[in-house]
C-alpha cells in the first residue's frame, strides 16, 4: 500500500515538473525583443542584451509579439511562421535597420489565416542579386509601412522573383502597404493574386518588368502613387478564371516602356480616377474582352499611342 502511494506520488510530481518545464519554456518567449548591430544571438534578446539578427530573435519572441531595432545594422533574412511585428524605427530617415539579401529572399511569410504580420521601418537591399524582398506563401493579414526595397527581384534561373510577391495558393491574403519605395527591381515590382490589397503612397521606379502586376482573384486599390520607368507595363491586370479588379485613384503612370495600364481577360477590370498617364509606349490598352473604366477626370497624353478606356463612367 505504501509503495503504491509512493509510486503514485512520484508520477504526480513528475507530471508537475513536466508542466512547470513547459510553462518555463513558454514564459521564456518575450512579447518584445530587441536586436542590435553589436548584439549576439546567444543573448536573451532583451534591451540590455540584444540579439544580432531577426532569425535569432524570432524564436525568442512570443506570437503576436514585436522585434525592435536598437540601432542601425544589417539583421539578416528571416522566415516568419507566426503573427509578429518587425519594427526598425529610429534611425536616419526613419529606418534604423535593414536586411541584405544578396542571392536570397529577404523575408518569407508563411502564417495562418488568423495571423497578422507587420513589417515597418526597414530597408531591404538585394544588391542586384536578391530574389523577392518580401514573399508571402500564406498570410491572413500583412501590413508593410515605411519600407524601402532596392536591388531585389532578380531572376532566379528562368523564374522572375517580384520584389514584393503576394500569391498565396489557398487562403486569400489581406495586404496593406503605405509609404513603400521599390527601386530597380530585377523583374516585377509588386505581384498580387488571390489577395485583397490597399496600396497607398507607393513609388516604384525602374522595374525590369512591370511595376504592378495583378493576377487571378485579386481586388486591389491604389491611391496617391507613382509607377515610372518600368521595362514593361506600369500596371497590368490579367484574369481569365477568377474575377480581378484594380482601382487606381491619383496614380501617375509615366515613362514605362510598355503600356501605362494594360487589362487582359474577360474578368479583368481596371478603373481609373484622377490619374495621369504620360510618356509611355502606349497609354491604355485592353486585350481579350477586358475592361478599362475611366471616370472622365484622367489625363492621358504624350504617349506613343494614347489608347482609350472601354467605358466612361460618371463620377457619383
Amino acid at each position: 500500500m505504501y509503495m503504491a502511494f509512493v509510486k503514485g506520488l512520484s508520477s504526480v510530481l513528475a507530471l508537475l515538473a513536466l508542466s512547470l518545464g513547459f510553462a518555463a519554456s513558454a514564459s521564456a518567449q518575450a512579447t518584445r525583443t530587441w536586436i542590435s548591430g553589436v548584439g549576439d544571438d546567444a543573448n536573451p534578446c532583451s534591451r540590455t542584451a540584444p540579439c544580432k539578427t531577426f532569425a535569432g530573435a524570432i524564436s525568442k519572441t512570443a506570437a503576436r509579439g514585436e522585434i525592435d531595432c536598437l540601432d542601425p545594422g544589417g539583421f539578416g533574412a528571416v522566415t516568419i511562421t507566426k503573427a509578429i511585428t518587425l519594427d526598425c524605427a529610429g534611425g536616419m530617415s526613419g529606418q534604423a535597420g535593414g536586411i541584405l539579401s544578396a542571392g536570397t529572399t529577404g523575408v518569407i511569410i508563411n502564417v495562418g489565416v488568423n495571423d497578422r504580420v507587420v513589417i515597418r521601418n526597414l530597408v531591404i537591399n538585394g544588391v542586384g542579386t536578391g530574389f523577392s524582398g518580401i514573399r508571402v506563401i500564406g498570410a491572413g493579414s500583412l501590413t508593410i509601412e515605411h519600407v524601402v526595397l532596392i536591388g531585389v527581384g532578380a531572376v532566379n534561373g528562368t523564374t522572375p522573383t517580384p520584389a514584393v510577391d503576394v500569391r498565396p495558393s489557398i487562403i486569400r491574403a489581406k495586404l496593406f502597404m503605405r509609404d513603400v519605395e521599390i527601386h530597380h527591381a530585377g523583374s516585377t515590382g509588386i505581384n498580387l493574386s488571390n489577395a485583397s490589397a490597399t496600396l497607398e503612397d507607393l513609388f516604384i521606379s525602374g522595374s525590369g518588368s512591370n511595376a504592378l502586376q495583378v493576377g487571378e482573384g485579386a481586388i486591389v486599390t491604389v491611391n496617391n502613387s507613382s509607377f515610372t520607368g518600368s521595362g514593361s507595363k506600369g500596371v497590368i491586370i490579367s484574369a481569365v478564371s477568377l474575377a480581378s479588379e484594380v482601382n487606381l485613384e491619383g496614380v501617375q503612370l509615366t515613362h514605362n516602356l510598355g503600356q501605362g495600364v494594360l487589362a487582359n481577360g474577360a474578368v479583368a477590370t481596371a478603373r481609373l480616377s484622377n490619374c495621369g498617364v504620360y510618356a509611355n509606349a502606349t497609354g491604355l490598352e485592353v486585350f481579350n474582352s477586358a475592361s478599362i473604366v475611366s471616370f472622365g477626370n484622367n489625363r492621358v497624353a504624350g504617349n506613343g499611342n494614347n489608347g482609350s478606356a472601354t467605358t466612361a463612367a460618371m463620377p457619383q
